[in-house]
């Protein structure tokens, strides 16, 4: 069903999805940055400038299937209007915000699925849930750290049984311009599937008020979104990066390789299934499997990494409530 939703309410609405894109890259710009920063490889001003350039080149590489998934597979586009993107978006925010200021890795891509959910069940109930995709995306809040866990645990593996009698300091020096190559790897990832979820969300307001079709996402979104989550990167969210890059677990040029490897190649698998992850449980997953592979289960600091786990727990339903609350507060302006 079409909504009829003014030209400046688009407008808004478009600048407020793209002000959550920006943050997005702002919030997780340690996602991409923390083992290059941490290892002393880049300092942090070339490394968000770095990051920032491989999130926008992701344009060129993947496919819109995350866009579609979030734009038609979480929520029925025929219960959409401007109060529920609204109250989605700004239950993101606000929770992106709560998060980046006490320094917790959360997920901004759960922040949004759970503010879709929040703002839509209270507007039209169950039925505006689409169980498949939300099915999906639950699994792989799992999967997605799991897999970054294995892929890079297997690689300092392999690489440790490689370098084995190679002079440690040769091994920093051939790995320190190596983890140049993964970090951009990882940045690639990291904006093909981040996003994709704001180019999601501005097609299923585009489709509901009749702007645009089901078959078509406007090709000025797609740079618009990639555009804002570079520059989101570039300014960086500084206050992650010491949790992500050293309390978890520390690690050395090696170790950073191998943990954004793997975390790049978890994320290249999910965006070429069309699966919304978030980057910040991939990378956590993979720099874990980096500690515990080099020096057993001890040398991960599980207090730290259960605290973020916690985080990643409450993402959905935290950001849902914020989003019900938004939604009703929007609909009276809307």
């Amino acid at each position: 069903m079409e909504v009829q939703i003014t030209f400046g309410t688009l407008a808004l609405l478009v600048a407020l999805a793209l002000a959550f894109d920006f943050l997005n890259g702002f919030h997780d710009a340690a996602n991409s940055i923390a083992t290059v920063v941490s290892t002393g490889v880049l300092k942090p001003h070339q490394a968000v400038a770095w990051a920032a350039m491989f999130n926008f080149l992701a344009i060129a590489i993947f496919e819109m299937k995350v866009a579609a998934t979030v734009g038609k597979g979480i929520i029925e586009p025929g219960f959409v209007d401007q109060g529920v993107i609204f109250g989605a978006l700004i239950g993101a925010i606000t929770w992106n915000l709560v998060t980046w200021y006490f320094g917790i890795p959360s997920s901004s891509s759960h922040a949004l699925i759970g503010g879709m959910i929040g703002a839509v069940l209270v507007k039209a109930g169950p039925q505006a849930l689409m169980a498949p995709g939300i099915i999906r995306t639950a699994v792989f809040i799992v999967a997605s750290p799991l897999v970054g866990f294995i892929w890079s645990a297997l690689l300092i593996l392999a690489v440790s049984w490689l370098c084995f009698r190679v002079a440690p300091h040769r091994v920093d020096r051939v790995f320190r311009r190596l983890q140049l190559v993964s970090s951009a790897l990882y940045s690639l990832g990291h904006g093909s599937n981040d996003a994709q979820k704001t180019m999601g969300i501005i097609w299923l307001l585009l489709i509901a008020s009749g702007s645009a079709t089901r078959d078509h996402l406007p090709f000025w979104v797609v740079v618009s979104c990639y555009i804002a989550i570079a520059c989101g990167t570039l300014f960086g969210g500084w206050r992650i990066v010491k949790t992500m890059g050293q309390r978890i677990t520390k690690i050395k040029p090696v170790g950073g390789f191998a943990a954004e490897t793997g975390g790049a190649m978890a994320l290249f698998i999910a965006s070429g299934f069309g699966i919304p992850v978030s980057t910040t449980h991939t990378i956590t997953g993979s720099i874990i499997g980096v500690g515990s592979a080099q020096r057993g289960f001890s040398a991960v600091r599980w207090g730290v990494a259960g605290n973020i786990v916690v985080a990643w727990i409450v993402t959905i339903p935290a950001s849902a409530v914020i989003a019900a609350f938004a939604w009703w507060i929007g609909r009276h302006f809307f």
